[in-house]
């Protein structure tokens, strides 16, 4: 009987033991796929920086073309290093001033790899696309006039200190507007308004191309169109956002495993996935029904700009709203760019050959508008106004928006505005006629063509 009783607890034990050691085991997969699923995540999203740098060429002039292409890549270089340097302690590091800077982690990188610090190799290659993306919106409405070296110092300022600061006041749990439950689940505010705000200020300061306003005789100004020279470079590239895009929003869930559940759990990939479809679709399908009833003829870019107008307006709520909600975002969103654009050119008299302020930066500020309109997540605590949540959401969404709005007008203003008096901003006359890529690179993208410049 006593031996029995020895085997029974032996098997009790060993048991025990398995069980414990399957828990781990269940623990470090999980952790493991979390990892691979934010570096696919990052994958997907540095992939888009190629698919901005062929909607930039291909909507602008064909004599710059290398200059755009030049700039689409070395914003990616440079700021990854600032990033890394400085721009991971602003934005992730440990909170001071109430909320509005991190103040640690600088030149960061632990060299010894363990499960604790494991965490701080896949969030900062995931985030470190975010920033680029940031950067390089600036890049689409500068084009064709702007100085190279001019540019590179200003992509590493975005980077290092304009981007990740307010980064913090929303993505570090300690940020003033995370502390008030402002909500961006993969940044219409945080990522695309930033880069939309600057690049208006960077329009603005910079001026627009020769010959695009110009005065006629009776006092009143003509806007002159500069077709871009590649729409199937355009497409290509819009193409290849939006494939990125699913990584952007999708892998923003921070997991792949079901954790807790919510919308910050693999549980949320799918329904993340499908509102960024169904957004963009409707982002286009609601620009060219627009653009074809306002212009009389289906325009290529305003619809191509429609998809990624849906696309920028999806990515704040993407997470807490319905498949019919998405739809009805990316439709709005489509209207509102092609109204934005024709604004900002014949109104506003900007010039932004790309239209990078009306898709990223006006359908940024509607994305995240459309959280505390649409936003369904009572769980997660976000309930819009059409879902009995008042006006408190829309509320805080707006208060997050000015303050995000005025830090990036205002910093990049002054930015822009040092870097004019001591560098330049802007390249001479002669070479903007040339085209930048003789003046600036030397070096012609269609090499032994001819290339037919409308000025």
């Amino acid at each position: 009987m006593q031996k029995k009783f020895i085997v029974i607890a032996i098997l009790l034990l060993c048991l025990g033991g398995a069980s414990a050691f399957a828990q781990e085991s269940i623990e470090a997969l999980g952790f493991s796929l979390d990892v691979v699923w934010l570096f696919i995540g990052a994958i997907l999203v540095f992939i888009m920086q190629a698919g901005f740098a062929l909607v930039e060429t291909g909507l602008t002039r064909a004599k710059n073309a290398t200059n755009i292409t030049m700039k689409n890549v070395m914003d990616f270089c440079f700021g990854a290093i600032v990033y890394w340097m400085v721009g991971w302690g602003f934005m992730y590091g440990k909170d001071a001033l109430g909320g509005l800077i991190g103040t640690d982690q600088f030149f960061n990188g632990p060299m010894a790899i363990t499960v604790e610090n494991a965490g701080f190799y896949k969030s900062w290659f995931f985030q470190v696309v975010f920033a680029a993306t940031a950067a390089t919106i600036v890049s689409g409405a500068m084009a064709e006039r702007t100085q190279f070296k001019s540019y590179l110092i200003y992509t590493c300022f975005i980077s290092a200190l304009i981007y990740p600061i307010s980064g913090h006041w929303v993505w570090n749990p300690d940020g003033w507007l995370a502390g008030l439950g402002f909500h961006d689940f993969a940044g219409s505010t945080v990522v695309h308004s930033v880069g939309g705000w600057a690049a208006l200020m960077g329009a603005i300061v910079l001026g627009p191309r020769i010959g695009k306003y110009v005065k006629t005789g009776d006092g009143k100004v003509s806007v002159k169109a500069f077709p871009g020279h590649n729409i199937p470079y355009a497409a290509l590239g819009v193409l290849l956002l939006f494939f990125g895009w699913f990584g952007f929003n999708g892998a923003s869930t921070g997991m792949a495993t079901v954790g807790e559940g919510g919308i910050w759990s693999g549980l949320a990939i799918a329904r993340v996935s499908v509102a960024t479809c169904l957004a963009a679709a409707g982002g286009a399908a609601g620009a060219l029904v627009f653009s074809w009833l306002w212009f009389k003829k289906p325009d290529a870019s305003m619809t191509l700009n429609g998809l990624l107008a849906g696309l920028v307006g999806i990515t704040a709520p993407c997470a807490v709203v319905s498949p019919g909600a998405a739809v009805l975002i990316g439709l709005i969103a489509g209207v509102l760019v092609v109204l934005s654009v024709e604004f900002i050119d014949k109104v506003l008299k900007i010039d932004d050959p790309v239209g990078a302020i009306s898709v990223h930066g006006v359908c940024g500020v509607f994305g995240t508008l459309a959280v505390g309109i649409w936003g369904n997540a009572p769980d997660d605590g976000i309930l819009g106004l059409l879902h009995g949540g008042k006006f408190n959401q829309l509320g805080i969404q707006l208060i997050g928006i000015v303050a995000v709005g005025a830090w990036v007008l205002v910093t990049s203003l002054i930015l822009f505005l040092v870097i004019k008096a001591i560098f330049g901003l802007r390249v001479s006359p002669k070479d903007e006629l040339m085209g930048l890529d003789l003046s600036e690179h030397k070096s012609e993208a269609y090499t032994g063509f001819q290339i037919f410049s409308n000025m």
